[in-house]
């Protein structure tokens, strides 16, 4: 009910998502190149070349993960393999902005990070559990004593009588720990 209208909507965000980080390092790069700016003697074309493709490879993740988000609520199935790992790093990419926006930019942009990061976790716990199958009893009520077919029901333990506990065991004489002596300088932090 909740699925398709959560990946849809995680689809439009990060594909909204990709033209504004690689529009935003675009012009920031671009800004670069006509200030003619350097930082530590840098030249500004590197800076501003280093800028435009790391906007377009950041931009070009974001926009595979919208296509997988897309591809999640246009089949009405869970992400599998490629797919999966992309959202989760996607989530966890939105997790380290989140902590980055909160301390330098500000809440707002803080919240923006943090709706993402639901949002994509939302879409993969929803379409996780339907994915789930039930498990299958056999008729009749359930066999010998529980467990599963991969597990052997539990063992009881049967009661051991003194003659069975071998000598070596049984200790002769309790030997008391020794008392702890407190420190002579009081320990502070």
């Amino acid at each position: 009910m909740v699925r398709r209208p959560v990946a849809w909507v995680v689809a439009i965000v990060l594909f909204a998502e990709a033209l504004g980080i690689a529009a935003l390092n675009w012009f920031m790069g671009v800004v670069v190149d006509r200030q003619d700016m350097s930082l530590a003697g840098m030249d500004p074309g590197v800076m501003s070349t280093s800028s435009k493709v790391g906007g377009i490879v950041f931009g070009l993740y974001f926009a595979l993960c919208a296509v997988v988000a897309l591809l999640v609520a246009l089949r009405d199935r869970a992400p599998a393999g490629f797919g999966r790992v992309l959202l989760i790093s996607a989530a966890v990419v939105h997790g380290l902005l989140g902590a980055f926006a909160w301390g330098l930019l500000g809440v707002p942009q803080f919240v923006f990070m943090v709706v993402v990061l639901a949002l994509i976790v939302l879409l993969l716990m929803t379409y996780d559990a339907r994915q789930r199958p039930v498990a299958d009893t056999p008729p009749g009520g359930g066999g010998d004593g529980g467990g599963s077919p991969a597990t052997p029901p539990p063992a009881t333990p049967e009661p051991v009588s003194p003659k069975q506990v071998p000598h070596e065991t049984v200790p002769h004489e309790t030997v008391s720990p020794k008392p702890v002596t407190p420190p002579t300088v009081p320990t502070t932090p």
